[in-house]
C-alpha cells in the first residue's frame, strides 16, 4: 500500500518548507518562460510556429528539469532554481523525445474519448520524472516505466488532482499569484514524492527490476526472446512473477 494521500501532502508541506524559495522561484521562472513563448502567438501566421517551436525546444526540457528539481525538494535535498538551466543540453533529444511521445499518445488517446485520454495521462505522468531521475533510460522507455509504476494507482493519482482543486481556484481569485508561491509547489512537491512512492513500490513488488531505472534490461522481452515471462537474464525463475507484459 501507499502511504496516504494525506501523510503524502504532509511530508510535502514540510520539504517544501525547508526550501521554500527555491520552490517558487522555479516555479515562476518555468511560468514565466511558458508564457512569454506563448506571447509569440499574437503574431500572424509566423506566431504559431514560434509558440510550437518553443514548447519543443524549451518547455519540454524546462519540464523536465523542473520534476527533478521537486524530486529532491521531497527528498530534502539541497537544490537550487538554476538546475533548471544545468545541463540542459545533456541528453537534450532524448528530455524532447519523452515528452513529445507523451504529449502525442495522450492527445491521440483523447481522439477516441475523453476518458481514455484522461487515463492515459495520468498513466504517463511519471514520464518526466523517470527522463530526470534515470538519465540511461530512452525516452520511449520512460513511458512504458511510467505505465507500469502507474497501473492499479491512476485513480489515486486522479484524486490527488482533484484534492488541489480548492486551491486553484483560490489561485484564480489571487490572479494566480498563490498558484506561484504556494500551490504550484505545493502540488509537484507532492506529486514528486508520489513519483518516489510509486518507483519504489513497482521494485519491491518485482513489476519492475531495478536495473530498468538504470537503463538496463532495456526493452524486455523483446530483447530477450527466449527468456520466460517474468524471468529476467540471469535472474531466478518467478523471482518476478509479477512482471506485466511488455507494452
Amino acid at each position: 500500500m501507499l502511504r496516504s494521500r494525506q501523510e503524502m501532502k504532509a511530508i510535502a508541506r514540510e520539504s517544501m518548507a525547508l526550501q521554500r524559495g527555491s520552490a517558487i522561484l522555479t516555479v515562476f521562472l518555468v511560468m514565466l518562460i511558458i508564457g512569454a513563448g506563448g506571447m509569440f502567438n499574437i503574431i500572424p501566421i509566423l506566431g504559431p510556429i514560434i509558440v510550437f517551436a518553443t514548447i519543443f525546444f524549451v518547455d519540454y526540457p524546462l519540464q523536465v528539469h523542473m520534476s527533478g528539481i521537486f524530486i529532491k525538494i521531497f527528498n530534502r535535498e539541497m537544490v537550487s532554481a538554476g538546475a533548471l538551466f544545468d545541463k540542459f543540453s545533456i541528453n537534450y533529444a532524448r528530455k524532447i523525445g519523452g515528452m513529445a511521445w507523451m504529449s502525442l499518445f495522450t492527445f491521440l488517446w483523447s481522439l477516441l474519448c475523453f476518458v481514455p485520454g484522461i487515463v492515459k495521462m495520468y498513466a504517463y505522468s511519471m514520464t518526466p520524472y523517470i527522463l530526470d531521475d534515470c538519465p540511461n533510460v530512452t525516452a520511449t522507455d520512460a513511458l512504458k516505466l511510467s505505465m507500469r509504476m502507474t497501473r492499479g494507482y491512476k485513480m489515486e493519482l486522479f484524486v490527488l488532482g482533484l484534492s488541489f482543486i480548492g486551491w486553484h481556484l483560490l489561485g484564480i481569485l489571487t490572479c494566480g499569484i498563490l498558484n506561484i508561491v504556494y500551490v504550484g509547489p505545493y502540488q509537484h512537491t507532492t506529486t514528486a514524492g508520489y513519483y518516489l512512492e510509486l518507483r519504489d513500490k513497482a521494485i519491491a513488488n518485482g513489476v519492475i527490476h531495478p536495473s530498468e531505472f538504470t537503463g538496463g534490461y532495456g526493452g524486455y522481452p523483446n530483447q530477450y526472446p527466449n527468456q520466460h515471462p517474468g524471468q529476467y537474464p540471469n535472474q531466478p525463475p518467478n523471482q518476478y512473477p509479477n512482471q506485466p507484459p511488455y507494452q
